[in-house]
């Protein structure tokens, strides 16, 4: 098979969370065990850092691999899910996977995969365990799909293992207390492995130290350890806590002597993330008069922070470009929208999209008042038409409407 007819080949006959959801997901990581044993156990032979956390993972992840590279250091980062380009999801030093490599190794595997019936995202995760090791990285950033005990990426054994906050989201797959997700999330932490918790609270830090008891794990709570941080590429509000659960992590690798970090690398690797690992959709700017950000915030503990973002901005008036996904709580997200703008309701183009007049009707409740348009593209054009040089738009509600618009 050529890549078309590879990638044909993985979105439509593997089971995809992205775009199928629950039906997708599993429940164990037997498959990856298999999975890994058939490819000769790659992730042995990896050095990582292993990163989970409700919001700002994805963040973390990159900033993590922009300073290690900083550093001179040769980076593979694995990430979920993708915008444009199924390769963006492992890249080493910002460049994306080969169409070639991924050609052979479905080619390769292919009866493999279907023989155990496996999923989309269990075999992204054994593609980049087995691209880092063939490619001799120095250090790889893996980054959690969903929760940590029963994801795929949890064969690994890191040097630091990363919970970035705890949420409320899956919540029909991790549990709908605060508690039972911190205890699926801590479930990535390993005997003798130190772990570095960016954000906590009065129901999640019980859970984390509880587990880094039982497992003999040191455990750092960033946001109570590092006082200052450095100007970033990043724009958002909520990123502060994220560069501060970087720096922990990072001081924890020099600690363990296995790395040189200098303070130049740091602040290079925060100064030039985008440029290095090609990030998109953090308080992505689109435009500026009127301004335009686009957000991939997608439940209501990202949401919260940059919605008090959007509302620190200076506007005559303010318009958003909305669309979620059919599993969103939106009794959660909806509320903490502002009334007093105009809204744009939209689908994003995948199976899991919510119907637009759903939508809006649920929307209408909350007072948040606007027309629906049959394409995200439809919608964001509508919103430029409408505003004016000293408005504000923002589009998000989902990763994949950013995606439609990047």
């Amino acid at each position: 098979m050529n890549y078309e007819e590879t990638l044909d080949w993985m979105f439509n006959k593997l089971p995809m969370y992205q775009t199928q959801g629950a039906t997708a997901y599993r429940k164990d990581i037997t498959n990856t065990v298999l999975l890994a044993k058939h490819l000769g156990n790659p992730e042995r032979d990896l050095k990582c850092i292993h990163v989970a956390g409700t919001n700002g993972k994805g963040s973390t992840s990159h900033l993590l691999a922009s300073v290690l590279q900083e550093a001179g250091y040769q980076v593979g980062l694995y990430t979920s899910p993708h915008l444009k380009d199924y390769r963006e999801r492992i890249a080493i030093n910002g460049e994306p996977i080969s169409k070639e490599y991924i050609c052979t190794f479905i080619n390769k595997n292919k009866d493999f995969f279907e023989d155990n019936q496996l999923s989309f995202f269990e075999m992204s995760v054994g593609l980049a365990f087995e691209y880092f090791t063939q490619k001799k990285t120095d250090i790889n950033i893996i980054e959690v799909g969903m929760g940590g005990r029963l994801d795929s990426t949890n064969i690994v054994t890191p040097l630091v293992s990363v919970i970035t906050n705890i949420g409320l989201d899956h919540t029909q797959f991790l549990g709908n207390t605060l508690e039972a997700i911190a205890r699926e999330k801590a479930g990535i932490i390993k005997k003798n492995i130190p772990v570095v918790i960016g954000e906590y609270n009065r129901e999640t830090q019980p859970v984390f130290l509880a587990k880094a008891i039982e497992m003999n794990a040191e455990i750092y709570f960033a946001s109570d350890l590092i006082q200052e941080t450095y100007p970033s590429e990043l724009r958002g509000a909520y990123q502060i806590q994220n560069k501060k659960t970087v720096l922990q992590t990072l001081s924890i690798l020099q600690e363990q002597n296995q790395f040189s970090i200098t303070e130049d690398a740091i602040k290079n690797g925060f100064l030039k993330v985008i440029q290095n690992t090609k990030l998109l959709g953090r308080w992505h700017s689109l435009g500026e008069h009127p301004k335009i950000i686009c957000d991939t915030a997608h439940n209501a503990h990202g949401l919260k922070v940059v919605l008090d973002q959007v509302q620190q901005q200076k506007f005559d008036k303010l318009h958003f470009v909305l669309g979620v996904v059919n599993d969103k709580n939106l009794e959660e997200i909806l509320p903490l929208f502002p009334k007093k703008a105009k809204y744009y309701f939209c689908q994003p183009n995948i199976s899991r999209g919510l119907d637009v007049k759903i939508l809006q009707e649920k929307a209408s409740e909350y007072n948040l008042i606007g027309k629906t348009y049959p394409s995200v593209s439809n919608a964001y054009h509508a919103a430029k038409e409408k505003a004016t040089t000293k408005d504000f738009i923002y589009i998000g509600g989902s990763t994949f409407v950013v995606a439609e618009i990047l």
